[in-house]
């Protein structure tokens, strides 16, 4: 028999779907394509079809290369960054440092084939901060916000840095900070379950750094 043709659309029109594999004539099977199954989610990548035959050992993806497929497919968000003081920081302050809330937490997509299915879940565990100034934080979690009418002088219970010279000097008069979520992945489906490679997100902000001024009254 003829291989089938899938169409798909493209600048508007329908062209010819590129198979990655041609079936033996008269042999009895499907076409398949993996997409995602995540709620929420439409799923907009095209992926080219897969031929399975019926019955053949092995034929169809293995949950290693599902949970591959589910892996490419995870939607991880870049890491929003906050600090405190609100505006310029201070030389010999503490700066306190963490993550908005919508960057942290588990991601999860699946992949899926007629009768399989593999899911795999990202869960943030790290930041890494890269401060402008020649430094570098490793917090092992989001961080915590500053509390509203919190000493200026407490350093952050968990991610934090303190300036020892100011920002003027750089371009901008600010130090460019970026924060790199670290994320492990998971995966587990079709009675297994494994890791996959690590994966980041990172996203930059400019900190301005200003030398505390003393005021005087006036005395001498």
């Amino acid at each position: 028999m003829a291989p089938a043709v899938i169409l798909r659309a493209s600048a508007g029109r329908a062209v010819p779907a590129v198979a990655v594999a041609d079936p033996t004539p008269g042999e009895p099977g499907a076409w398949y394509v993996y997409r995602c199954d995540q709620a929420g989610v439409v799923d907009a990548l095209y992926r080219p079809p897969v031929w399975i035959p019926d019955g053949r050992p092995g034929a169809a993806p293995s949950a290693a290369q599902l949970a591959e497929q589910a892996r490419n497919l995870l939607l991880l968000p870049s890491p929003r960054i906050e600090a405190n003081p609100v505006g310029a920081q201070l030389v010999n302050l503490p700066t306190w440092l963490w993550l908005d809330p919508a960057s942290w937490g588990p991601r999860s997509a699946t992949a899926q084939v007629p009768g399989v299915s593999v899911t795999a879940v990202a869960r943030p565990t790290s930041v890494s901060w890269s401060m402008g100034d020649g430094t570098s934080v490793t917090c092992r979690g989001q961080g915590t916000p500053f509390p509203p009418g919190g000493d200026p002088k407490a350093a952050s219970p968990d991610c934090g840095h303190i300036y020892r010279g100011s920002s003027a000097s750089q371009p901008g008069l600010a130090f460019p900070v970026t924060a790199t979520l670290h994320w492990v992945i998971t995966w587990a489906g079709a009675g297994q379950s494994g890791t996959s490679p690590d994966m980041t997100t990172a996203s930059t902000a400019r900190l301005r750094v200003a030398e505390a001024q003393a005021l005087g009254d006036g005395t001498g």
